[in-house]
């Protein structure tokens, strides 16, 4: 499921299984064949693959068929798959190489027909994840050290998912007063992910902060995204936690998973 209204791609995308010997990530269930071997695709195997989460191979096959085909169809692969590097990038708060892609991105859109407004929508959902992304980095250069951690704490919460196979739909995601730290995808599961980061147990373990007021605006939270995405497939909460010195290149990291949220 995309963050970005107007995506074409469905809301659920099956995992992918790769067979015995083949190289994780480089796999392409739409052919049986390793993407490298990958010459001449179609924009429709394209989207398959964007479809099964492999966003990079899917953005780079795009590229190949954009240099020599400025067809329509040819530009959405390569605007859709665009889109979800930028969001990747952003998320790996590899905010300047997500400027770059959107700057490309501006240029393509002068050359599309966006006929329903979906393309233009995007590119504005895709300004305002840019300025969170930007705002995060400066929190983590220039806040308090709580801050800090915290900011330190999703990041490193962010690169366990995805080592865990998950994909990430949002990261730091608002609703008025109220946010969610991680809206992931296990398979067909919706899991939302609370992040607690401390530099020690000494006082207090940190799923400890996940208190009755945390939890209640937790659901508050989860269902407004819930009823926004439409979503009526089944939903996990988890919370992740990470103990360690700010930067530790070692910290503890425990992940809980479907933890009931005790609120009526």
């Amino acid at each position: 499921m995309s963050p970005f209204h107007g995506d074409p791609s469905p809301e659920r995308f099956p995992a992918v299984t790769v067979p015995d010997g083949s190289p994780s990530g480089n796999y392409c269930p739409v052919c049986s064949d390793t993407v490298a071997a990958h010459h001449d695709m179609t924009v429709k195997e394209i989207f398959d693959l964007r479809k099964l989460g492999h966003i990079e191979e899917a953005y780079e096959a795009a590229r190949e068929i954009y240099a020599r085909d400025k067809s329509p169809i040819a530009s959405s692969a390569m605007f859709w798959t665009a889109v979800d590097i930028l969001q990747s990038r952003v998320n790996q708060d590899r905010v300047e190489e997500a400027k770059k892609i959107f700057m490309a991105l501006e240029r393509l859109l002068d050359s599309v027909t966006d006929e329903n407004g979906y393309m233009h929508t995007t590119m504005e959902n895709c300004r305002r994840l840019m300025e969170r992304g930007e705002a995060r980095t400066k929190q983590l250069e220039g806040g308090p050290i709580h801050m800090k951690m915290g900011v330190w704490g999703e990041e490193l919460a962010v690169r366990y998912l995805l080592e865990k196979s998950y994909v990430i739909l949002e990261h730091d995601w608002h609703s008025t007063h109220r946010d969610i730290d991680i809206i992931a995808r296990q398979d067909d599961c919706l899991v939302f992910v609370e992040v607690k980061t401390r530099r020690n147990t000494t006082f207090t373990q940190p799923i400890q902060a996940v208190d009755y007021k945390k939890q209640r605006n937790l659901k508050l939270a989860i269902n407004h995204y819930l009823n926004y995405r439409k979503w009526d497939g089944p939903i996990r909460f988890d919370v992740i936690t990470v103990v360690g010195e700010l930067g530790t290149p070692n910290p503890e990291i425990e992940h809980i998973e479907d933890i009931h949220l005790s609120v009526r």
